[in-house]
Order: C-alpha cells, then sequence, then structure tokens
C-alpha cells in the first residue's frame, strides 16, 4: 500500500480556531478513503448500474439523483441522472466493479488520485455550509446518505450527509487547498477545531 499524500499539508492545522464564544460550532477533518469511483449508466441502463452497486457494496440506492446510502466501509449517491459517485475505506474499487460493469452498462471512472474529502460536522455545520452553497441543507430536505454536486466559485464539489450534522465534501485535488482555507474562513464564525 502507498501512502497517501495530503493536498492540505501545508494548511492543516489541528487545534481550536475562530470564535469560541459559544463553544464549537463545527469540527473539519481531512478523510481518507481508499477508493472512489464516479459510475455512469448508458440510457435505459440505470438500475442495472444501482443493482450492481448493490452488488459489490452491500448498500441499497434509492432510485433517482439525489439519493444515497452508507455503511461503516463504503458510501455512494446519485449526483445526476444516472451518475454516481462510490467510495470505499479499503482500495481496489474500481478493480471490483471492472468485472461487473460491462461496456453495455455504463463507464467507470477511478477518481482516488483526482480527489480530496474532506468532513464537517457539528452544530453548525448547516449554517456555514448554506453560506457557501445555494442548497436547503435542513435534514428534512437533505436527508442522510443523500448528496448532490454544485459548485462554489467555479469549485466542483460533490457533498453527501455522512451523519444527522456531518457531511462528507468531494472537491478537485488540485482545489483542495484553497476550499479548505475557504472552508475555514466560513467556520470562523462560529469557532471551529481541526482533526
Amino acid at each position: 500500500m502507498v501512502e497517501q499524500l495530503s493536498p492540505l499539508e501545508p494548511v492543516f492545522r489541528p487545534g481550536s480556531h475562530g470564535n469560541f464564544v459559544d463553544g464549537v460550532g463545527v469540527t473539519l477533518s481531512e478523510i481518507a478513503p481508499g477508493s472512489i469511483v464516479q459510475l455512469a449508466a448508458w440510457p435505459g441502463e440505470e438500475k442495472k448500474l444501482m443493482a450492481t452497486i448493490g452488488s459489490v457494496t452491500g448498500l441499497k440506492l434509492a432510485d433517482g439523483a439525489g439519493t444515497g446510502a452508507s455503511s461503516e466501509r463504503y458510501t455512494a449517491f446519485g449526483f445526476a441522472p444516472g451518475k454516481f459517485l462510490v467510495s470505499d475505506a479499503s482500495e481496489g474499487l474500481a478493480t471490483a466493479f471492472a468485472g461487473k460493469v460491462t461496456a453495455a452498462i455504463g463507464t467507470i471512472t477511478d477518481l482516488s488520485h483526482g480527489r480530496t474529502a474532506i468532513r464537517i460536522g457539528g452544530p453548525k455545520s448547516e449554517w456555514v455550509l448554506a453560506k457557501l452553497f445555494a442548497v436547503d441543507f435542513a435534514l428534512a430536505a437533505f436527508p442522510q446518505g443523500s448528496g448532490i454536486s454544485t459548485t462554489h466559485h467555479d469549485v466542483f464539489t460533490q457533498i453527501q450527509r455522512s451523519g444527522p450534522d456531518s457531511f462528507d465534501l468531494y472537491v478537485f485535488r488540485s482545489f483542495a487547498r484553497s476550499f479548505w482555507k475557504m472552508l475555514c474562513h466560513a467556520s470562523d464564525e462560529v469557532g471551529y477545531e481541526v482533526r
């Protein structure tokens, strides 16, 4: 196994930062999945691709963009019609799908080397994210497991709700450092802990 190097290294400063008058509002951390893949179904093959995702990960996805699911090991969500982002705590996810997603069903793109995953959690996580994205992050509108793709100042971001008050954000590795700095700045007002 090759040690992954973080693009956040120069700006990742563990500890407490910002305004703590009312305590810690959010916690920020880099998560390091072993594999991240994007799967896309050809028109009419979406259900076959969803079944394949289920057979590889054990996750049951509801039909439609924005729906998702997660387990201790895997996460998956549809971010556009027929397109899914799937992550695995272990390496080798693209290989696991290679024998099952045939050319007749769709495509597999290994993004493990090209994405950075960041988790924001805490009682003010919805509020901080709403400062950056024109999205309703309330639990009723954005339930656990669901996900979207959006942008902030042209930085493409895929977001999945990973818990009642936590979200996983996937950004291009080349934008990760500036995105992290912007997320820290947005969190200053509520106080944040970097772990």
